[in-house]
């Protein structure tokens, strides 16, 4: 094979408590070109002049692995990213890129992988398994690790639901974000993020919608977060005001997620406004959960 390309959707994790855990694909997606020449890598879109354009770029990465996994030297290779996921925002651009480069690697290294073949890969390289999961198998997913293996797992959403996101102009570094979380909680912590985790998967599969104001609750990482990110609380509030059924911060932030089956309109407005009040600008996206994760557009 010469050419191939191939997309990978954005995606939000944490889903507030399910930590690490829960991801969720969404209708917005980046798309990847890889063909056998000399070594470049463009990018064009969101992290345009910000991403790496050497071998430390992500999409480089999972082709590699996948020629890894493959057993066979990585040949002179051309990457061009038209990329639409927000870089640095929460919204899962870190990977898109990998699954996006593991796909494209294996159609050239002329290798098929498994979903779970792909997840572990992709895990492997980001640690862990909530954005990835949701960006290979689209949908909402679960993930968790036992021993050596990652067990993946499908989470039912209404065909209604929609994504409501404020996405504010500056960026977040996850690992610096990561860093201010504590290595211990105490019991009491962790038993409020159990019984919410559990009430959220349940409220999603049983379109027990109403139960999303609580179940979307944390206390393992956003309140930390939130701290370097003080409109944070009034862009929740203001997407409750406007009728959304849950709201939290996607990912490691800065961007925050609503979910809602419908008043979109009014819930984005009510957002923005809020972020107007909190002096942080950015802007607004409504998307659908997108039931298609990463997947092959075309190959030569």
């Amino acid at each position: 094979m010469r050419k191939v390309t191939v997309r990978a959707p954005a995606t939000s994790a944490n889903l507030g408590p399910g930590f690490d855990c829960l991801g969720m694909a969404l209708d917005l997606w980046n798309e990847l070109t890889v063909e056998r020449g000399k070594f470049g890598v463009t990018t064009t879109g969101e992290g345009a002049g910000e991403l790496p354009d050497d071998a430390g770029n992500l999409v480089v990465t999972g082709v590699k692995a996948a020629f890894g996994e493959a057993g066979t030297a990585l040949p002179g290779l051309r990457y061009t990213c038209r990329n639409m996921i927000p870089h640095g925002r929460g919204l899962g651009s870190s990977s898109a890129a990998i699954v996006s480069g593991l796909l494209a690697g294996a159609a050239l290294a002329g290798i098929e992988l498994t979903p779970g073949r792909l997840v572990a890969l992709a895990a492997d390289i980001e640690g862990h398994p909530d954005n990835v999961a949701a960006a290979v198998h689209g949908g909402c997913t679960i993930g968790v690790r036992d021993g050596g293996e990652w067990i993946i797992d499908s989470v039912s959403v209404p065909d209604d639901m929609r994504a409501v996101l404020y996405i504010p102009d500056h960026q977040a570094n996850t690992h610096e974000s990561r860093a201010r979380l504590p290595d211990q909680i105490s019991r009491s912590d962790a038993v409020f993020n159990i019984g919410r985790a559990a009430m959220l998967v349940n409220a999603l599969s049983n379109n027990r919608l109403e139960l999303l104001r609580h179940a979307t609750q944390d206390r393992l990482h956003q309140p930390l977060r939130g701290q370097a990110f003080p409109a944070f609380k009034h862009i929740v509030r203001g997407a409750m005001v406007g009728g959304a059924h849950g709201a939290f911060l996607s990912g490691a932030g800065p961007a925050v997620l609503a979910l809602t089956t419908g008043r979109e309109v009014t819930v984005a407005y009510e957002m923005a406004e809020a972020a107007r009040i909190a002096q942080a600008p950015g802007n607004t996206k409504i998307l659908s959960v997108s039931p298609r994760g990463a997947h092959v557009v075309e190959q030569e």
